[in-house]
């Protein structure tokens, strides 16, 4: 099965952390969170991974080479040029994911125990377009389901700005999105923006006629390596050696 790691990320809200090494290189307890990306995915029998990068992309092509991929085949999708942002970057790699049936889309950030099969399942049985991977959290944005987990919109509560894109059965709900989400290929096909936008626009857009779901995790472990505060939280939360085998679960 087939994956996409986010890592492109410039990594600024880490401050020092990253000003000579990408934030895909930043370790946690000294594995890469890279590393520990690609080992998550290969647990899950997600063996074919493509990875964009642009922020000292040769350090992270040094760093897969040198560890042979982890055993893993990777492609790499260099946007040095130009960061693409989630959106862009997905469209850059239409043909790699061409006869898929889904595929998995992972930020390269993210720390979890979510299981990807489940959700992967999940998204196939469902015949939604995207699945997105959620959690009831305290963010400044939200993604906004309804009760049959149908996405219907989305909240920014620092600026006030909302949109309703569809119609909600029963009531919203309010959700945290975890940075990883579940697509088929057909989403290629209406991906009209150009160069370089998020995927979430195209999300919105065309949500009112096809079914994008969300998957919520709030029974297991989650974190985003966020800034330099999480990434501490991280080196103490990853003491417990049963969390770091957890991580790949």
């Amino acid at each position: 099965m087939k994956a996409m790691i986010f890592a492109a990320g410039m990594g600024t809200r880490l401050g020092n952390t990253t000003r000579n090494i990408p934030k895909a290189l930043v370790p946690v307890k000294g594995r890469p969170l890279l590393q520990i990306a690609i080992e998550k995915l290969t647990f899950h029998n997600f063996n074919q991974i493509i990875i964009n990068v642009h922020h000292f992309p040769g350090q992270i092509k040094q760093f897969l080479e040198t560890n042979n991929n982890f055993g893993a085949k990777i492609v790499i999708s260099d946007e040095s040029d130009r960061l693409l942002e989630t959106g862009g970057g997905l469209k850059k790699v239409t043909r790699f994911f061409s006869g898929e049936p889904a595929f998995v889309a992972y930020n390269v950030d993210v720390l979890t125990n979510l299981d990807l099969n489940k959700i992967y399942d999940y998204h196939i049985r469902s015949g939604a377009i995207a699945t997105l991977a959620v959690r009831s959290r305290k963010t400044k944005r939200y993604i906004l389901s309804d009760e049959k987990n149908t996405l219907c919109g989305w909240e920014n509560k620092s600026t006030g700005e909302k949109k309703i894109v569809r119609v909600p059965v029963g009531r919203l709900k309010s959700h945290g999105f975890s940075g990883i989400h579940v697509l088929s290929p057909a989403i290629f096909d209406l991906m009209n923006e150009r160069d370089v936008f998020p995927i979430m626009d195209t999300y919105l857009k065309i949500a009112s006629d096809f079914k994008i779901l969300t998957h919520n995790h709030d029974n297991g472990f989650w974190l985003e390596i966020g800034n330099e505060k999480r990434l501490q939280e991280a080196e103490l939360f990853f003491n417990n050696k049963d969390i770091i085998a957890s991580v790949q679960l």
